[in-house]
């Protein structure tokens, strides 16, 4: 089975990412989402602290109904203590009992009349009650809530029986404890001392209401977690559809464009998509149409090298093979001829199929510059006439434009430069002109390079422009042009985001012109 795996560059995975690259996209974006309503929903186990302000207010007032209460009742008849009693009971929900100096319970406002509260009996309660009882258990478990003492009634009526009542009478001010009954809800117990004479008040409040506000809030704030999760969850699940999918999509693709299992595989242009996604589809498969189209012009290329390699080869095998068998001077001299006629085809064969294959690589590579195309083309005259490779042909240059600075690397553009002159040089008759008009027309500068030969055929300007493609002027040695030039040119102006094409005269003159055309400096 072929390997599908995709390399990485240094630096990046399990490296650089951590514990994160192991995870998949769909993963990491329900974990961003869910996250911070994860820590919003930790909130529910932080109102302990909601629950402990309201205790504490709590005792405050405990303290103060105490001291009020045995105040009131510090100067009172009996008769006037026990309607005290029984009243507070009742407006407060509070349970008083009065105990004398030795320590006996004399008046008890359940007793005196109906009580004002009962505590819940919770062998009877429903699901949701026993679930809040153990969710508030767990709450106290995670935030380290103190142990409180459970409630338990004593059997005994007197006053040692009550540590708060102990303390009161002792410490001569009131006393605050804190129990708690088997449903959970705190009970509030008071202790005061109730004027001189040693006796003593002792209040029970059960604070059903706090338990209740703390479980309404955490009520509140666990439904609002849990519909925001849902929606999360649905939104990132979305979210990751719409995301994971194509991406999945475009690298099953890739891969298979990658391993050639399927020369025609299709790499989906998603056009409906006007996002990043759509994007990044469109691109990979551009990519991948530049890329087949590479790969069959080069495999197109190696079947043309191939096939006009040979043929010198073929004739250079021939004459070396024939050369033994020879006696004839004539006949050696004339094969030794076609020898070096062929190496030398074939020695400029390889340097222009060379030259060929490294235009992508050097243009990707190279630094491009602005050039002035007005004083690259007057020096390339100057030295073409140096080394006599205008062949007497005169050349005239025709600037009709003050500004004709270009962007691209100097010497490839030389490189076209060098091969339309060579063209219009070996297709010139010996007493012709050639010229060249350079042309700025808004953000393009354009060069004509015309000749006074017998012109290209309307049919037959495309083919000229083919690698290997060579029509040469009669009586002009085959072997000293591999058909490279004008392919290789215009590679070279495609590169730079220009053109070349082949034209008439623009003066309708006979002969042929070349246009390139490149994007002006800005």
């Amino acid at each position: 089975m072929a390997d599908t795996s995709i390399s990485q560059p240094p630096g990046s995975g399990d490296g650089a990412l951590g514990w994160s690259a192991r995870l998949s996209l769909t993963t990491r974006i329900l974990l961003v989402n869910i996250l911070p309503l994860a820590l919003l929903g930790g909130g529910i186990f932080y109102l302990d602290t909601y629950r402990t302000q309201l205790l504490n207010e709590r005792y405050k007032m405990a303290r103060i109904e105490a001291q009020i209460t045995a105040e009131a009742l510090a100067g009172a008849s009996r008769s006037r203590q026990e309607a005290l009693l029984v009243q507070i009971g009742k407006e407060q929900r509070m349970r008083l009992r009065m105990f004398d100096a030795e320590g006996r319970l004399w008046a008890d406002s359940f007793a005196l009349d109906e009580p004002s509260f009962q505590f819940d009996d919770i062998t009877d309660d429903s699901w949701n009650l026993r679930f809040a009882r153990w969710l508030d258990r767990a709450v106290d478990t995670i935030v380290g809530a103190e142990p409180v003492t459970d409630y338990v009634e004593p059997e005994s009526q007197l006053a040692d029986a009550w540590p708060e009542l102990v303390r009161a009478r002792e410490e001569g001010h009131s006393q605050i404890t804190l129990y708690d009954w088997r449903d959970g809800t705190p009970v509030i117990t008071a202790a005061a001392p109730v004027g001189l004479n040693g006796a003593t008040l002792l209040t029970t409040r059960n604070a059903v209401d706090i338990t209740e506000a703390v479980r309404a809030a955490r009520s509140t704030l666990g439904i609002a977690v849990m519909l925001a999760l849902a929606s999360s969850i649905l939104l990132s699940l979305f979210l990751a559809r719409t995301i994971v999918a194509p991406l999945r999509l475009l690298a099953n693709s890739a891969a298979k464009v990658r391993q050639g299992r399927d020369r025609d595989v299709e790499v989906p242009r998603l056009p409906e998509r006007r996002d990043e996604i759509g994007l990044l589809a469109r691109s990979v498969s551009d990519m991948t149409g530049a890329l087949r189209h590479r790969i069959d012009a080069v495999d197109s290329f190696a079947a043309d090298v191939a096939h006009e390699i040979k043929n010198p080869l073929a004739s250079l095998r021939s004459a070396i093979e024939s050369l033994p068998r020879v006696t004839d001077a004539d006949t050696r001299r004339q094969l030794e001829e076609i020898a070096t006629h062929d190496v030398r085809r074939i020695d400029r064969l390889v340097s222009e199929i060379s030259d060929a294959s490294r235009i992508d690589a050097e243009m990707s590579r190279a630094k491009r510059e602005q050039i002035d195309l007005a004083k690259l083309i007057e020096a390339i005259i100057g030295s073409r006439d140096a080394r006599d490779e205008n062949a007497n042909r005169k050349m005239v240059l025709n600037t009709h434009s003050l500004n004709t600075v270009v962007t691209g690397v100097p010497p490839r553009l030389e490189r076209v430069i060098e091969n339309l002159l060579d063209n219009a040089v070996s297709f010139s008759p010996p007493d012709g002109e050639i010229t060249i008009d350079l042309w700025r027309k808004g953000d393009r500068v354009t060069l004509f390079v015309c000749d006074e030969g017998p012109g290209i055929a309307r049919e037959a300007r495309e083919k000229v422009f083919q690698r290997f493609h060579s029509v040469r002027p009669s009586g002009e040695d085959f072997g000293n042009h591999s058909g490279l030039g004008l392919a290789i040119a215009r590679e070279i102006a495609q590169a730079h985001d220009g053109s070349l094409i082949a034209s008439d005269r623009p003066d309708g003159r006979p002969g042929a012109c070349f246009e390139l055309e490149l994007p002006a400096a800005k």
